[in-house]
């Protein structure tokens, strides 16, 4: 998101106490929801089956018992 882009980590958490940077946050959210709606559209993407598709992958690539509370990249888990 644009918005973020050259924050810090901690100005972007900040930015949520800004009543006009939340809007501007959540008119972004909705470009995107908006955009996402459209091309999935065009494409003929089934949007719940391609979540739930990359959600069961992601599980097997991160277990929770090796993954949890970890950044490492899916390779170095194995």
């Amino acid at each position: 998101m644009e918005i973020f882009q050259w924050l810090t980590e901690k100005e972007s958490f900040e930015s949520r106490n800004d009543p006009i940077k939340t809007q501007a946050i959540i008119d972004e959210i909705a470009d995107i929801f908006s955009y996402l709606i459209r091309l999935s559209d065009i494409l003929n993407v089934d949007l719940e089956k391609a979540f739930w598709d990359k959600f069961k992958k992601n599980a097997a690539k991160y277990p929770i018992n090796l993954a949890k509370g970890k950044s490492f990249k899916y390779t170095e888990l194995q």
